[in-house]
């Protein structure tokens, strides 16, 4: 064996579905990895206004991803975030952000990236407990 142990996919329907050829999270190498989630609800839709919402909305979305795997956000050790306007919006997502996180909070790495039609963005690895690694 090479040290490769395969993958799985993650599916909930708490989180919005794929709009592409990518899952919601895959699982391999003793981490949880999720996609890339924005701020709608996943069963309306609906995208709220303002960075400190959306924030909010995209936290549980991920959250919903590493909870079908009995994990919570507690458990991320790496988050990618992307804002549209990274300058005008980031002290109100930093503070959104900073309720769903507590020492030791998870490396983050936050830029301003072209969205689509929303203002964040924002995909997390999280650590799997040690009976759960492949092998």
């Amino acid at each position: 064996m090479s040290g490769h142990h395969g993958k799985r996919a993650v599916r909930t329907t708490g989180a919005p579905r794929p709009a592409g050829a990518y899952s919601q999270g895959v699982v391999a190498g003793g981490f949880l990895f999720t996609a890339g989630f924005g701020p709608q609800d996943p069963d309306t839709g609906a995208v709220p206004d303002g960075v400190a919402a959306q924030t909010r909305q995209v936290l549980r979305n991920v959250g919903a991803v590493l909870a079908e795997h009995g994990l919570s956000l507690k458990d991320a050790v790496k988050v990618t975030a992307h804002l549209q306007h990274l300058n005008r919006d980031f002290a109100a997502y930093d503070a959104a952000y900073q309720e769903f996180f507590e020492e030791p909070c998870p490396v983050r790495t936050t830029v301003g990236s072209e969205l689509m039609d929303i203002l964040v963005e924002i995909d997390v690895v999280a650590l799997l407990p040690a009976t759960d690694s492949p092998g």
